[in-house]
């Protein structure tokens, strides 16, 4: 292990290693894993790389990544066979020939030997070290992960398949890194918007408050929301959580209409701050059943009615609609989406009756088929959410 006084590790990069992933074979999960618990953590993901199973290619992106970043952390390539290369190029990204470390040959044989299997000679490669490198244990595989320090900087190789690799990682790796100095201190929060398009939230923030790099500001367009990203790291100065938020109470003027939940609460967490005892019932019409879907696991739903375009006779009226599942039901507040196609788009009509309190609103969805009626359930939800706060 490194001297205590080694600067801590603040960002990285992620190699994927396989073939596989390039012709879309198998997804890539384990990056996403992997960016996630190290930016919780504080350390900045630079980069996320697929990589084909080739020597120099392997090689040349290790070489490359360190020269950028504190941690490399590779997954995949740790197999048996001639084309599992992440061992062979690490090795020579840093000059270094492997060799048969002892005791993990006996470990790897001792595997064979209890199942009562022949041990072939193909497998020794997973018994290679590095001068640089140690061991990782691997208890839900036959692939030792590898921990490597290299002046400042770590590669951490780890395992392709899931299961191996998240427990090698949170068992293994992440203590070691917290004992060698990992992240800096950062703070992150996230707004969830409704009612507002990625572009309109541009607009509202401004540019020049979007280019801002610390604290740093970032849109994500999702399916039922548009998330408005605030990170920034502490100095000297100023401390993270201080830093985020003054950018979150700047901010809220112009997106306090429109946020309607932070980090990772959803529409059921939303709504159930607002609605206290309440029940609700909904019907919908046209949607395809996703407001259902969005609200199905919710507590305070107690009537979900699906009716498909063809099953409503005339033109539904939703007010109507959400007064009569509202009594049908018992509940205190009766919500109605009805879709319709419009041209390219939908049209989502809302009706409410909230404790016998009836609301109308109509909306134009951009986009028609699975994305509008999606979206046209959303805004029967952000209706809901936004009549309970007045």
């Amino acid at each position: 292990m490194p001297s205590s006084d080694a600067s801590p590790i603040a960002s990285a990069e992620l190699l994927a290693i396989g073939a596989e992933l390039l012709v879309g074979e198998t997804r890539d999960t384990n990056s996403g894993d992997l960016a996630r618990s190290l930016t919780d953590l504080g350390v900045d993901v630079r980069r996320m790389t697929q990589l084909p199973d080739e020597l120099d290619t392997i090689a040349e992106a290790i070489t490359a990544a360190l020269g950028r970043v504190d941690l490399v952390v590779t997954s995949g390539g740790l197999g048996p066979t001639p084309d599992d290369l992440t061992r062979e190029g690490i090795a020579a990204a840093l000059r270094e020939q492997p060799a048969v470390d002892p005791v993990l040959e006996a470990w790897l044989r001792d595997l064979w030997a209890r199942r009562g299997l022949p041990f072939s000679n193909v497998n020794l490669k997973q018994a290679w070290l590095i001068p640089s490198a140690s061991a990782m244990a691997n208890p839900n595989g036959t692939a030792p992960g590898w921990w490597v320090e290299t002046g400042a900087s770590v590669i951490i190789a780890l395992p392709g398949p899931p299961r191996e690799l998240l427990p090698m990682w949170r068992d293994v790796a992440l203590p070691r890194l917290r004992a060698r100095g990992l992240g800096l201190d950062r703070a992150v929060v996230t707004l969830r918007l409704t009612g507002i398009g990625e572009s309109a939230v541009v607009d509202l923030v401004g540019q020049d408050v979007l280019e801002s790099v610390n604290p740093r500001l970032a849109t994500y367009a999702r399916p039922d929301s548009v998330d408005l990203r605030v990170s920034a790291t502490g100095d000297g100065s100023q401390g993270a959580h201080e830093r985020v938020a003054q950018a979150v109470a700047a901010l809220s003027p112009r997106l306090d209409a429109y946020v309607f939940a932070r980090d990772e609460d959803d529409w059921l967490a939303a709504l159930g701050s607002r609605l206290g005892a309440r029940r609700v019932a909904t019907i919908e019409v046209g949607t395809g059943g996703h407001l259902a879907q969005l609200l199905g696991s919710a507590p305070f739903l107690v009537r979900a009615e699906v009716r498909g375009p063809g099953d409503a006779t005339g033109d539904p009226d939703p007010v109507d609609l959400a007064t009569q599942v509202r009594v049908l039901s018992g509940a205190e507040i009766g919500v109605a989406v009805v879709a319709r196609e419009s041209g390219d788009d939908m049209r989502a009509e809302v009706g409410l009756d909230i404790e016998g309190r009836v609301e109308r609103a109509s909306h134009v969805i951009f986009r028609g088929g699975e994305i509008g009626r999606r979206r046209s359930a959303n805004a029967g939800a952000a209706e809901l959410w936004r009549r309970l706060g007045d």
